[in-house]
């Protein structure tokens, strides 16, 4: 059969889906109640992370202390040096990185949707329990961000799980942006709030009110998604049917053998690896240091810092519907095939955030350096729809260890940016941020080669699931012939 009559009888088969009414009707669509979970829960993900960002501002400004006898002093909760704030800040790292591949490999076994489900309440309530720590000591801080770092290690390894079971190939750019721009929203909304938060009620308030909603979260995730839409019981016949056709044969239930030996040597996994990293790099690096920069050489109040610093984020979680939408419309049509999109959306990403971050540095007035910063970290929502996707393309059954395997790599940045951040911003200059600039700008152009020249779309040979029907038919002709 011919790509061309692939690409008809999907469409024919999503005409038939299509009678649930149009995409945005998610509610009559179970895959896509699903994928909005995923929204909120990855909305989750990101206010639990960024939160000790523009909380960290507050517990080390210097407040206003008014005494008995009228005299005015100022105090700060917390006097750590910019080596502590980055030690702080990279903590939660510590602990991500561990359980990437671990995280994978029991989504397969324990069930994805259980795994992220856990992984999130579990960060939730250590949450809850970081200002008593952190007024007792700074290394029970360190050390509960560690913690909340393990667990929320496996939300993306396990994401890549339910979407092997849930996702149809050509929504797969649609139904992952839908979700992974949770994690943007999460950050747009949570670091205003933060601001807010910190100054008008504490910087405490901040950690209990995310910890909370996150565990309501919890509670009805747990109660609706299930692991596969065959153990789904709302699911609809025809969704069903629509699905399992999609997805073609299924290991579910069965055993899955990870080939390590082919993933350290093929290509398209390494590519995906060094674009995960590449991406982080720039990504973390705002992520962890953009509220700091925007008060200490911008020159905005915390309140201000805050809703600035959620620009880039917004600007990403945006265009993440565009790219998803844009790249599963390429492929349904045949305009392009998967690797072309991939590379394509990839690389071009890449390109333009190198260019804006460059742009930055030339830039001296405060509107200029936030647009160019929103526009780089906004187009990485189309490297999203390229290396983001790109293991369920290449080996479905295999995609949550290898999103295990590049998100490991790709958690060095947060580890390794604010640590380099904080020796190289000594004197809170804009020349020590052209520094952290350039580096993004490098590291960016690197993924740019990698990728253009290794990524591929195609599902590998070492990735392909033996034909049951197939092997039967050729033990039968064996037979036959030594007869």
């Amino acid at each position: 059969m011919t790509a061309v009559q692939d690409s008809k009888e999907t469409a024919s088969t999503e005409v038939v889906d299509s009678n649930q009414g149009p995409t945005w009707l998610f509610w009559r669509r179970r895959r896509y109640i699903v994928a909005f979970l995923a929204f909120l829960g990855f909305f989750n993900v990101y206010a639990l992370r960024v939160n000790l960002s523009v909380a960290i501002v507050a517990m080390t400004a210097n407040r206003t202390v008014q005494g008995e006898n009228g005299t005015v002093s100022y105090v700060q909760d917390f006097d750590w040096d910019s080596k502590t704030q980055g030690l702080i800040l990279s903590s939660f790292f510590y602990g991500y990185i561990v359980t990437q591949i671990p995280g994978g490999w029991l989504a397969m076994r324990v069930g994805g949707n259980r795994m992220f489900g856990i992984g999130l309440a579990a960060t939730a309530f250590f949450t809850l329990l970081t200002p008593p720590l952190a007024h007792a000591n700074v290394y029970l801080l360190v050390a509960v961000r560690v913690i909340e770092g393990l667990f929320e290690g496996v939300t993306y390894p396990c994401m890549h799980a339910v979407w092997a079971q849930w996702a149809p190939p050509l929504e797969r750019s649609r139904m992952t942006s839908l979700a992974f721009s949770g994690s943007y929203v999460g950050t747009v909304v949570a670091m205003p709030l933060c601001g807010f938060l910190a100054k008008e009620v504490g910087w405490p308030s901040i950690f209990y009110v995310f910890g909370t909603i996150c565990l309501v979260w919890f509670a009805v995730w747990w109660m609706v998604v299930a692991e596969s839409p065959e153990k789904d019981p709302k699911i609809t016949p025809e969704e069903l049917k629509y699905i399992q056709d999609s997805l073609g044969k299924s290991s579910n239930g069965k055993k899955v053998v990870h080939p390590w030996k082919k993933f350290a040597t093929s290509m398209p996994v390494y590519a995906i690896v060094v674009a995960h990293f590449c991406e982080n790099w720039g990504f973390y690096t705002l992520l962890t240091q953009l509220p700091t920069f925007m008060k200490d050489t911008l020159h905005f109040d915390l309140k201000e810092a805050g809703v600035m610093s959620a620009l880039p984020y917004l600007a990403m979680a945006l265009i993440l519907q565009i790219a998803g939408h844009l790249a599963d419309f390429l492929m349904s049509r045949g305009i392009l095939n998967t690797t072309q999109v991939r590379r394509t959306f990839n690389c071009g990403a890449f390109l333009c955030q190198t260019v804006f971050m460059l742009l930055a540095t030339v830039l001296y007035t405060p509107a200029g350096v936030v647009s160019c910063l929103t526009v780089a970290v906004g187009l990485g929502a189309f490297a999203l729809s390229g290396y983001g996707v790109n293991h369920l393309d290449i080996a479905p059954q295999h995609a949550s260890v290898l999103m295990g395997i590049s998100n490991t790599v790709g958690t060095l940045p947060g580890i390794i940016s604010p640590l380099v951040m904080g020796f190289i911003v000594q004197n809170k200059s804009a020349a020590e941020w052209k520094v952290v600039f350039y580096i993004a700008s490098s590291v960016y152009l690197f993924g740019v080669i990698v990728y253009g020249l290794f990524a591929s779309g195609e599902l590998q040979p070492w990735a392909k699931q033996p034909d049951p029907e197939k092997k039967e038919e050729h033990a039968y002709t064996n037979t036959a012939l030594e007869m």
